[in-house]
């Protein structure tokens, strides 16, 4: 049995897979189904598994481009700018940053003039926003 913990053992597998059933995630990490429900429902409800995903390779879709865009916010209103950004629909993912700005958000549009009308109309008109930074995903390596 690996050295790692049942619970990371079973997020490892999650990670790996959002959508393996429960009998894979008990095979790959060498507990029982019922363990692997009982910590599942755990995690959930203490918050540490927020949601499942899908990965989605940004060349393959072709109706829409996905950006990630750093963003800039003032300290002083660093609370209420996060609140809107969050609030914001164009903002499909959200984190805070410890690198060049503040935030990052994952943006889908369907081309660079789309993505400019959501920083310009949406980002840079919450409060607190200084600077928005976009780039594109071109093509998943990994």
């Amino acid at each position: 049995m690996s050295a790692a913990t049942t619970e990371e053992r079973i997020l490892s597998v999650l990670e790996e897979d959002a959508q393996a059933t429960y009998a894979e995630i008990a095979d790959q990490a060498e507990v029982s189904k019922p363990t692997v429900r009982k910590y599942i429902h755990k995690l959930e409800d203490e918050g540490v598994i927020v949601g499942y995903s899908a990965d989605i390779d940004p060349k393959k879709l072709s109706s829409q481009s996905i950006a990630l865009v750093g963003i800039d916010v003032e300290s002083g209103k660093y609370i209420e700018a996060t609140r809107e950004l969050k609030a914001l629909q164009s903002v499909e993912e959200l984190f805070t940053s410890s690198g060049d700005h503040t935030h990052m958000a994952e943006i889908r549009a369907s081309d660079g003039d789309e993505l400019g009308s959501v920083i310009e109309s949406k980002i840079l008109r919450v409060q607190g926003v200084s600077a928005a930074h976009p780039s594109f995903l071109q093509e998943r390596l990994k």
